[in-house]
């Protein structure tokens, strides 16, 4: 018969006649294991904020079908439930190539032809449940989108009756400024490095009369790493005449990446069409040809044209938003209508950041949406204007001219909108383009430096950008010690490129990675979550946005199978288990924060304990409540060892103060939850709540924090007046 050590019997004793209540010991852990100290900066705040505010969740685009199951009662209930804010809606439609008809009814500048430039109509009628893209006829990328209809640029696709077109909102007519400081561009791969003498380019109307062709002088690629080589000009061409141009350079060159670079247009029409400016601003090319004229005067074409993803590939500057009726494809998605997300609860009865079309808009369709949601008498937040123009290689200047374009049709609107941007895809370094003529190459400082050269400043209400630290195939445990540090980073980075101190600093999108992958299920999810968010608060983020809000179906990714976000559903999104992403919020915004209760402090906290690599092993969010409780979110991120902690709150020099009294401690870790990736029926297993106990703490008490786990521990502090 085994024999029940006199401790642990005690500790049963107590644990039977107490329930609730635990004792201070706890399994895996002994009187000999060291004990760490978590020293609390009580006397001075690091900030103050309000969790109805600084924490909230996003709603994206989604597939066809799928709003009518996401927009239900026990659907809504769920994914409220997780506890977050406010909401973030993410402007999808930009990102595949497409104009948002926010609005199905509206105004088309041809009227006629069903086509041109669509203005949503701003007085309120029909219940606007759902809202299309519609994919643009005149693209020119042949990535980057994510239809398979429209993923190729018209420039290589072998079809001289479809061209690329810039949009005409960066010309002289509508920025003020000379063309020249909006040079458009395209850039042509050939996918090795060939030996070329000869372009050849099938220009539409307008066309280019100043130009220059390069090369680039590295086997890099210029969009990704464009500080890695040069732009060297082959040719400049001062008085372009248009139609089929043949440039023969006086040398040949081995290259892979050409630049045609435009600074003058011809600002002619290809239609009968003159009353609309934006018809003949910019510049359009049917076709490219590159390669190498032989002697005979026989030109040998290096260039595929196919009208789909085999093509050639070629980026542009910018896109025409120009499009017909005729344009709208179900593969764009669904973006939620405005009446559905307001209407529906979904927005927590908060006021929301709101997107605009920005990229693939124009101002008076952005004008006309906002107008609509304050007819509607909707409460707004914020307003983002465009979707991650960093992704689709558009220059800070051009990207700064429509900003104010865009800007100044809101507040003629209305002087108090808040808007902001870039909304970066997410980084964890500073985003470098082409030197410009000064050679600087911070795409977010020179942003910032147009914004000041043009007064203007003072419309960027925050800056914004998106936060997926990790590679999806390249993960390990090792990564959670890295969030913090990459999220100071990133921070101070967008202060350095010349954000001002007073201007928010806003993560509006955000997961473990930008693609699916099984850590987003494992528990590393709920400590990377944690973590995530009181690295952010704590380094000088103000308002952290957690996506998405509703469940998506259990699919293969890297390492396994997984989900995004909070649930694990089926194709009908019925939700068959919460996942750890889900418990680590409801942690956050349930028992470390209480939302609806006001402002919260927030308080810096060192730690002592280092494993032998030198990794912080624990890390610690000290909150004051409204109430006056504290509220310390602690997180080991040692996946096979508990550790003993106090906690201290150094008041003042030499005054330290400890928990007093009742304490709630709420835990989750690997001894709750396992994820276990088993096809389309992964699933936790254990699949445990938190943990959630009380213990009657004493000056020094320990705490035991399980091996990988997020915990909150709250409860007032000692009597100041009895500290000796």
């Amino acid at each position: 018969m085994m024999t029940m050590p006199k401790t642990w019997f005690v500790i049963f004793i107590i644990s039977w006649l107490i329930p609730g209540v635990v004792a201070q010991e706890t399994l895996g852990t002994s009187d000999a294991d060291p004990i760490s100290t978590i020293r609390v900066n009580a006397a001075h705040p690091i900030k103050s904020f309000d969790p109805d505010v600084a924490l909230g969740t996003s709603i994206d685009i989604l597939p066809q079908g799928v709003v009518e199951k996401v927009y239900t009662p026990e659907i809504l209930k769920q994914s409220l439930s997780a506890g977050w804010g406010p909401i973030t809606y993410r402007q999808n439609t930009e990102l595949q190539g497409a104009a948002w008809h926010w609005n199905p009814n509206g105004k088309w500048s041809d009227a006629v032809h069903q086509s041109g430039y669509f203005t949503g109509s701003a007085e309120p009628s029909e219940f606007i449940r759902h809202s299309a893209g519609y994919p643009l006829p005149h693209r020119g990328n042949t990535e980057g989108d994510g239809h398979s209809r429209t993923k190729y640029s018209r420039m290589t696709d072998g079809n001289s009756a479809t061209y690329w077109k810039s949009n005409p909102y960066l010309t002289s007519k509508f920025t003020g400024e000379d063309d020249s400081l909006h040079p458009q561009w395209v850039v042509l791969d050939l996918g090795a490095a060939e030996k070329i003498d000869t372009v050849k380019i099938d220009w539409a109307s307008p066309y280019a009369r100043k130009y220059i062709i390069q090369y680039w002088n590295s086997d890099r690629n210029p969009l990704t790493n464009p500080t890695a080589g040069a732009w060297i000009a082959l040719q400049i061409i001062a008085d372009g005449r248009g139609g089929i141009e043949t440039i023969r350079f006086t040398r040949q060159v081995p290259a892979r990446y050409l630049r045609i670079w435009m600074t003058q247009s011809s600002n002619e029409s290809g239609t009968k069409d003159t009353t609309d400016p934006r018809i003949s601003a910019g510049y359009a090319i049917r076709e490219l040809y590159a390669g190498t004229s032989t002697a005979p005067g026989e030109f040998v074409d290096l260039v595929r044209h196919l009208p789909d993803g085999g093509q050639t590939v070629v980026h542009a500057s910018s896109v025409d938003p120009w499009h017909s009726a005729a344009d709208l494809s179900a593969e764009a998605g669904d973006q939620t209508g405005l009446d559905l997300l307001y209407t529906s609860g979904i927005t927590n009865h908060l006021p929301a950041m709101i997107p605009i079309a920005m990229l693939y808009g124009n101002p008076e369709d952005a004008a006309a949406q906002i107008a609509y949601v304050e007819k509607r008498g909707y409460p707004i937040s914020y307003i983002e204007m465009g979707e991650e123009p960093d992704g689709q290689k558009m220059l800070p200047e051009d990207y700064g001219a429509l900003y104010l374009q865009f800007a100044t049709a809101l507040h003629k609107l209305d002087p108090k909108l808040k808007l902001g941007g870039p909304v970066f895809e997410g980084v964890n370094e500073d985003i470098e383009v082409w030197p410009d003529a000064k050679g600087r190459v911070s795409w977010l400082g020179r942003f910032i430096d147009y914004l000041k050269e043009h007064n203007r400043l003072a419309d960027l209400s925050f800056m914004s950008f998106e936060h997926y630290p990790f590679p999806p195939c390249d993960i390990t445990w090792s990564d959670l010690y890295r969030e913090p540090e990459l999220t100071e980073g990133i921070l101070k980075i967008w202060r350095a490129d010349g954000v001002p101190a007073d201007v928010p600093l806003i993560n509006t999108e955000s997961n473990v990675s930008w693609g699916l992958t099984q850590p987003m299920t494992d528990i590393f999810a709920a400590l990377w979550l944690g973590d995530s968010v009181g690295s952010f608060l704590t380094f000088g983020g103000d308002t952290y946005y957690h996506s998405p809000i509703q469940p998506e179906p259990i699919r293969s990714g890297c390492h396994g199978w997984g989900t995004y976000g909070n649930f694990a559903a089926d194709e009908n999104l019925s939700i068959h288990a919460y996942t750890s992403q889900y418990h680590a919020s409801r942690i956050i915004n349930l028992d470390w924060v209480k939302h609806g209760a006001g402002i919260h402090e927030l308080f810096s906290a060192l730690t002592e304990l280092n494993d032998n690599a030198g990794h912080v092993l624990i890390t610690a969010y000290p909150v004051r409540l409204p109430d006056g409780k504290w509220s310390v979110m602690v997180i080991n991120k040692d996946q096979s060892n508990p550790h003993r902690v106090r906690v201290s709150f150094d008041a003042a020099p030499g005054i330290e103060r400890s928990f007093s009294g009742a304490v709630t401690m709420t835990t989750f870790g690997s001894e709750q939850y396992v994820w276990r990736s088993e096809g389309p029926a992964s699933r936790p297993d254990p699949d445990l709540p938190p943990v959630k106990t009380t213990v009657q703490a004493t000056p020094g008490y320990t705490f035991t924090l399980p091996k990988a786990s997020l915990n909150v521990l709250q409860g007032k502090l000692q009597d100041a007046s009895k500290i000796k």
